[in-house]
């Protein structure tokens, strides 16, 4: 019987890589945002009936009573930009199930993208590939500046972030900037998931406050 020749064998182990257009991706991020609002809507609405339901047949303790409501005056925005007031729950969970999705994908990217490479010993050039390689390969470009303390903490920025690079609203800047935050969860967990397949638990905390610049704080632990 003879042998294939190596160059089949070659195509076999690296199948044709197949391309999608990066408009279809960013209308992908734009409806998962949307799907999972509604979702989390539907989810909340369906929760609160069935606790209705069970306090109604004797199953289960009222609900206490609603908390006072916070001074308007109190949640004003403060000196630095940023929003006071509480943290909407609903658009917490829409925001967590966003990082979570992002963990994932963030996770085969890094596998794919260091497939051939050697494993990572320094923090450093664990950064310098999330700049670099990560970031071209998500967003078509490297990350504008990076900035560090030398003890972990990393200040990636990007001055025109390709997933809120075309938000804007009819309500002002700052609700704006309120959906903004929602936009870089997923890559916030694209970040973490393919810094945790490698090898590296850190925190991200993506970071808005002026459209369409963001910046990601990167935390490793002190010891690697």
């Amino acid at each position: 019987m003879q042998a294939a020749p190596s160059s089949a064998l070659s195509a076999l182990a690296d199948p044709p890589a197949r391309m999608v257009d990066g408009v279809a991706m960013d209308y992908l991020l734009i409806e998962a945002v949307n799907a999972l609002r509604v979702s989390s809507t539907v989810a909340s609405a369906r929760a609160r009936k069935i606790e209705r339901d069970m306090v109604e047949a004797g199953l289960a303790p009222p609900p206490p009573p609603p908390a006072k409501q916070q001074n308007p005056r109190d949640s004003a925005s403060s000196a630095s930009g940023k929003i006071l007031g509480p943290v909407d729950e609903e658009e917490e969970g829409v925001r967590s199930r966003l990082e979570a999705i992002g963990m994932h994908v963030g996770g085969n990217f890094a596998e794919r993208l260091c497939r051939d490479r050697p494993l990572f010993s320094d923090s450093l050039d664990v950064i310098k590939f999330v700049c670099k390689d990560l970031w071209a390969s998500c967003w078509d470009k490297q990350v504008d500046n990076l900035r560090t303390n030398h003890r972990g903490v990393y200040v990636l920025q990007d001055n025109a972030f390709k997933p809120i690079v075309r938000i804007s609203s009819w309500e002002g800047r700052q609700e704006a900037l309120k959906r903004a935050k929602l936009y870089v969860a997923l890559p916030a967990g694209i970040i973490r998931g393919a810094l945790s397949r490698i090898g590296f638990q850190g925190t991200v905390v993506p970071e808005i406050t002026t459209l369409p610049q963001c910046t990601f704080q990167i935390k490793l632990p002190k010891n690697i």
